[in-house]
């Protein structure tokens, strides 16, 4: 979706209990983690205790998925909490953040697929985190909002393996995104899809990243011609953002 691919550091079982445990104790030897408030280890999710399989291939392992709650201090460096926290924990993290957003109490929700780090036998590798933007708890939730936490429900995921499980909370999130700008609730209806939507994401956020440069520049040209040329520029690229979005929800 947009957001910078995380850097590659492995994780082994003992990062998990030490991480574990500043969170639980409230450890504030960590410049960002003395941010955690609090946190609630909600549950593991483990094919006994919910009867989806476990999932391994050549690049990750999924024996269980966590669940987990934290509370962010005012001030928290969000973004960067949520990398750490992911990257503190060996097993494939739903992680459900609260703090404070601009004032207003919110939430986020956010997961991100392990890899084995094949540099480094027992230990992995994020790929992208996905994470909600934030979801403010105390206004009558969106009908896109609404329709995404009933889409979060456990008994609502592909049961096929913890994997399938797992991406299916990952679509759910790409869906919200997604209804930020169609106005709409859409979950993903193929692997394929889900691809197409992540691109389609990304490709927005560069086309709107670039369409922010040239209008800034716009303000402050003083030549005619020179504005001319960035106004066009402008036309072209939001044409580019309706086109994409026509391509992509094309009946």
């Amino acid at each position: 979706m947009g957001g910078p691919r995380c850097q590659a550091r492995g994780t082994t079982q003992a990062d998990w209990r030490q991480g574990h445990s500043a969170y639980q104790y409230g450890q504030q030897e960590s410049h960002h983690l003395h941010r955690l408030r609090r946190h609630s280890d909600v549950a593991a999710l483990k094919p006994t205790n919910i009867g989806v399989p476990s999932f391994r291939d050549s690049e990750r392992e999924y024996l269980e998925v966590a669940v987990l709650t934290v509370q962010f201090r005012p001030n928290a460096k969000v973004p960067r909490l949520l990398e750490l926290i992911h990257r503190a924990i060996p097993y494939p993290l739903l992680l459900v953040a609260s703090f404070h957003d601009e004032g207003k109490a919110s939430l986020s929700v956010s997961v991100a697929h392990k890899r084995f780090n094949q540099g480094e036998a027992g230990k992995f590798v994020l790929d992208e985190i996905l994470t909600t933007s934030a979801i403010e708890l105390d206004a009558l939730p969106s009908a896109s909002a609404q329709c995404f936490m009933a889409a979060m429900s456990l008994s609502n995921q592909p049961n096929k393996d913890l994997y399938a499980l797992y991406q299916g909370w990952a679509d759910c999130i790409i869906g919200l995104a997604i209804a930020g700008i169609v106005g709409r609730f859409v979950l993903p209806a193929s692997p394929e899809q889900t691809k197409e939507m992540r691109t389609f994401m990304q490709n927005r956020a560069l086309l709107l990243s670039e369409l922010s440069n040239l209008r800034s520049q716009a303000i402050k040209e003083k030549q005619m011609n020179r504005l001319v040329v960035l106004n066009l520029s402008i036309k072209r690229l939001e044409s580019q953002l309706v086109a994409n979005q026509s391509v992509l929800f094309a009946p």
